[in-house]
């Protein structure tokens, strides 16, 4: 199936392009999100209409995603209390929501869905830095510290 790109979507393409998906996923995902139109002629003709628009929201969005990305890396050190044991190993774990609400807790707004743990829970006191994945090319890294509650 060929769709052509409402948005910049990071492991398919960028906002224009058009581009051969899985029919289920074009028909399942991209089109009723509002993230792809079927490539036909007609709809390539509206697209053509409507780019400059497109473009412009884009442009908004990845400038408005940038100024949060500064405001998450200026928080400095956030500090998460946990149960641990004598050697540091946490009884349970930190995960993407405890993150998220500390972050949240400290002033910015960060959907658990954004953040990044590519090896899994966290399981050990110490300091980590978090990867926060908040739109296809904008990344923001904040430091956590995991403390003995």
């Amino acid at each position: 199936m060929e769709v052509i790109l409402l948005e910049n979507i990071a492991s398919l393409g960028e906002l224009g392009e058009k581009v051969q998906v899985k029919s289920g996923y074009g028909r399942n995902f991209l089109i009723p999100t509002g993230k792809a139109v079927p490539a036909s002629e007609d709809n390539v003709a509206l697209f053509e209409a409507r780019r400059a628009e497109l473009e412009r929201a884009a442009s908004d969005l990845v400038t408005k995603t940038k100024a949060r990305a500064s405001s998450i890396e200026s928080l400095g050190v956030i500090e998460i209390p946990a149960n641990a044991g004598e050697e540091g190993k946490l009884f349970g774990s930190i995960g993407t929501r405890d993150i998220a609400d500390a972050l949240n807790s400290a002033g910015c707004e960060v959907d658990k869905s954004e953040i990044r743990l590519p090896d899994g829970a966290l399981r050990q006191l110490g300091e980590y830095q978090i990867s926060i994945q908040l739109h296809g090319n904008v990344a923001a890294n904040v430091d956590i510290s995991i403390i003995q509650e």
